[in-house]
């Protein structure tokens, strides 16, 4: 049984400040840290994609973890589980860890995040944070998989990435070719401002859908846009976890 400091992510007060805050507190077992990162094609869209980010996130996470003793795994994703980097434990595993994320590829299949869930629950594993780092652009809704997260005694945390393109898609007016990222089907479709405004309003109130549903169940969440500078919050998360000086 492990004795000693503990950092804990406070995804609420990131997603409030646009920084990551650590709190520090005493715990007798280490921590299991499972980072659930969706694979799906539609996480390669945007300049620079949405999986980029991901992917740095994820490493970031797991090394905070790493250095401070708790055992991290990441599962990745899009119809179903497409890759597992196992529960490990050690600032050493770190190079294994960049490895596998270097394999992936977002090149997965729509997003089902239910299914996901459900092979990822019936594993033989302690429970632990479950950070969820995807799009969320599930046909069958985002809801259902965490919902099955949270029964299953998990504690989900989400963090929603989207590209500034999608919030606002500017000079998309006129005859365009649409090509759906998730299974590359197109069709012509000619679009109006009518279409941009309901579009916009749809996307709101997705966010919205996002950040209410985190909010009715106390749960972390974080959105934010793909280009966010990254490299100076990696150092300073490293820093928080020891890992630099």
């Amino acid at each position: 049984m492990q004795h000693g400091r503990r950092f804990y992510l406070d995804w609420n007060l990131f997603a409030r400040h646009d920084a990551l805050l650590l709190k520090r507190f005493q715990e007798e077992e280490d921590l299991h840290v499972y980072l659930m990162l969706d694979c799906s094609r539609s996480m390669g869209f945007g300049n620079p994609p949405k999986f980029d980010l991901a992917r740095q996130l994820t490493a970031a996470l797991a090394y905070i973890a790493l250095a401070d003793l708790d055992r991290i795994a990441v599962v990745a994703f899009a119809s179903d589980i497409v890759a597992d980097f196992p529960l490990t434990r050690g600032k050493g595993r770190i190079l294994s860890l960049l490895k596998f994320l270097d394999g992936l590829q977002p090149s997965g299949e729509d997003t089902n995040l239910a299914r996901v869930v459900t092979g990822f629950v019936h594993r033989d594993q302690r429970r632990g944070l479950a950070i969820v780092l995807s799009d969320l652009y599930d046909p069958s809704g985002f809801e259902r998989g965490l919902d099955l997260l949270r029964h299953r005694k998990y504690e989900p945390h989400v963090v929603q990435l989207y590209d500034r393109g999608e919030q606002d898609p500017k000079g998309m007016l006129g005859d365009i070719d649409m090509i759906d990222v998730e299974n590359g089907e197109s069709r012509k479709v000619t679009v109006t401002e009518k279409n941009l405004r309901q579009y916009r309003k749809l996307f709101d109130e997705f966010q919205d859908k996002v950040q209410g549903y985190c909010n009715r169940y106390a749960l972390g969440c974080t959105r934010t846009p793909a280009d966010v500078e990254f490299d100076d919050l990696i150092l300073k998360m490293m820093r928080l976890a020891g890992a630099v000086r």
